[in-house]
């Protein structure tokens, strides 16, 4: 999709068989191929134009869709702005590329800190691996937090929805926060059939979105009946997510390092639970690997 000034809005890699398209529009994953086959979801607006945002300064909802700094409000968007930020190309191979957004007028209203957002998204025969990398190049402290919200077909190799499970890697707790009204993490939980390692999948779980917030598992997989399974992995990210619309045939499996504010909080960004505070200078890795497993023969 060429611009005015003949320039790309995406970059294409690949490795074999596999490809991978990101916007520069959020750097958002917008294709994960293998083959013929697209593992990603693909935006359909009826039921969720997105297909994998980033999610950054802020994960989720903010109290009153503001954020607090220094005793002073600034307006901040569910999920932060980079989603719909224009991110410029840095480094790019045949397999690889690096997108890059730095702070500018349009963030400073809601972020009063400068920054660069590095993506590195690399593709491989089996899998698609997305590094993101945060550095503070403020005089202060940072807060942040950072999310990567894929979505992808759901079914995606034949079957019934509710034919499909997510497995973790470790045992997990078989119950949630409840989320309210406007987003926040409620002060109830509530119950999901989580049977160990397994989660049958059924559309009427998604009333919400289930939060399994410091998670054991570094890993989950989105099990088709086949056998078959889209694997995530993340690294230095503690929370995972699982998210789809009524009726919708998508499911999101997300990897948060924070989450939405709790209910009843009124503080500043640096005291929200799970934040990161970033030094000066300093620089923070998050790592999202998305593998295909081929069904056992």
């Amino acid at each position: 999709m060429p611009t005015t000034d003949g320039s790309s809005e995406t970059v294409r890699i690949q490795s074999g068989p596999a490809s991978a398209e990101l916007s520069l529009t959020g750097a958002e994953p917008l294709s994960w191929r293998i083959g013929d086959r697209e593992l990603l979801w693909h935006g359909d607006p009826r039921h969720w134009e997105r297909r994998a945002p980033l999610l950054f300064p802020v994960v989720g909802a903010s109290a009153g869709e503001k954020i607090r700094i220094a005793h002073q409000e600034y307006p901040m968007p569910r999920h932060g702005f980079a989603r719909d930020a224009r991110f410029t190309v840095r480094e790019r191979s045949e397999d690889a590329v690096r997108l890059q957004l730095i702070e500018d007028e349009k963030t400073w209203t809601h972020y009063p800190f400068r920054f660069v957002l590095d993506v590195t998204a690399v593709v491989t025969p089996d899998k698609f691996e997305l590094g993101f990398e945060v550095r503070n190049t403020d005089t202060s402290d940072m807060p942040y937090a950072f999310g990567f919200h894929p979505a992808f077909p759901w079914p995606f190799d034949g079957g019934r929805h509710e034919d499909y499970a997510v497995a973790f890697e470790c045992a997990e707790r078989p119950e949630v926060p409840e989320i309210t009204a406007d987003g926040l993490i409620g002060r109830n939980t509530r119950a999901v059939p989580l049977d160990g390692h397994r989660l049958p999948l059924d559309p009427t779980l998604f009333t919400e979105a289930l939060c399994f917030l410091n998670a054991h598992s570094q890993s989950l997989r989105f099990v088709a009946p086949s056998g078959s399974a889209i694997e995530m992995t993340a690294d230095n990210i503690p929370h995972f997510a699982l998210w789809t619309k009524p009726d919708a045939p998508f499911l999101s499996m997300e990897a948060w390092t924070g989450h939405a504010d709790p209910e009843g909080f009124s503080g500043e960004l640096f005291d929200r639970p799970s934040i990161i505070r970033l030094p000066s200078g300093h620089a923070m890795r998050h790592l999202v690997t998305l593998t295909w497993r081929e069904a056992a023969a």
